[in-house]
């Protein structure tokens, strides 16, 4: 069986992958405080309860964008798996994709699973929106390049930065309002980032449709794009797996290289 483990800035999710099926998964706040041996207590106990047996994984993959995360992830891997860990976006990991971006730039390991998790179901010519932390376009050529993308701030830093920012403003959650005149604060708030973001998300993609090509696939991944994904038609899916399988597809092309 194969460990996937996706490091992002808020949560972290740990699947278990058999025969290119993904049996379970679960997920995490991240914490770079969190030990080795609190990961396998942790995880150990979920695999469990799902009669999955942890020594039977004799692969282990992840992908970071919080660095001080890894080195956890290692100590689990080597300890409790007794085996290396193969780390998206080291050079000890071969990728099924090219990467075509300015000279010296740093591409986002979670970006660069995307890209190769969705070309591997959708082909190329991709736009893929994720709504993390941080709302991110990324762009898939015909071949399955990465070529680029835009990142605009997430859903929920937006309003957590409203809230610190003006003191009368409380923190709402994330919902499509009822209306799109609100009558109190609350409502006005969440009417303004709800329809904001989604206009938003319409106009980047649009732009780079302006730019690229007019005939380009949408996909988004990520908690909130069912919640916009039900008042837009510009995603042509919705695919909550993409990370996951792009895990998944990494590791196999570096067992046959």
């Amino acid at each position: 069986m194969l460990l996937a483990i996706d490091v992002g800035n808020t949560n972290t999710v740990f699947a278990i992958f058999e025969k290119n099926q993904k049996l379970a998964q679960w997920r995490c706040s991240t914490s770079e405080e969190r030990t080795a041996d609190e990961y396998y207590v942790w995880l150990k106990s979920l695999m469990d309860l799902n009669n999955l047996q942890s020594n039977k994984i004799i692969g282990v993959i992840f992908s970071s964008v919080v660095p001080k995360v890894g080195f956890n992830l290692r100590i689990l891997s080597d300890r409790y798996f007794k085996c290396r860990p193969l780390v998206v976006s080291k050079d000890s990991c071969k990728l099924p994709i090219r990467v075509e971006v300015d000279e010296g730039t740093n591409v986002g390991s979670d970006r660069i699973v995307n890209t190769a998790g969705a070309f591997d179901l959708y082909k190329g010519n991709l736009i893929i929106i994720d709504f993390g932390t941080a709302t991110t376009f990324d762009v898939v050529g015909k071949d399955g390049a990465y070529i680029g993308g835009s990142i605009a701030p997430g859903v929920s830093v937006s309003i957590k930065a409203l809230h610190d920012a003006a003191a009368a403003l409380p923190y709402v959650d994330v919902r499509r309002p009822n209306n799109v005149i609100g009558k109190n604060t609350k409502d006005c708030i969440q009417s303004g980032v709800f329809w904001g973001y989604i206009g938003l998300i319409e106009g980047i993609i649009n732009k780079i449709r302006s730019e690229f090509s007019d005939n380009m696939t949408t996909v988004a991944t990520g908690g909130l794009a069912p919640l916009f994904g039900r008042e837009t038609k510009i995603f042509d899916y919705i695919d909550l797996d993409i990370t996951m399988h792009g895990m998944n597809v990494i590791y196999n092309f570096n067992q046959n290289k």
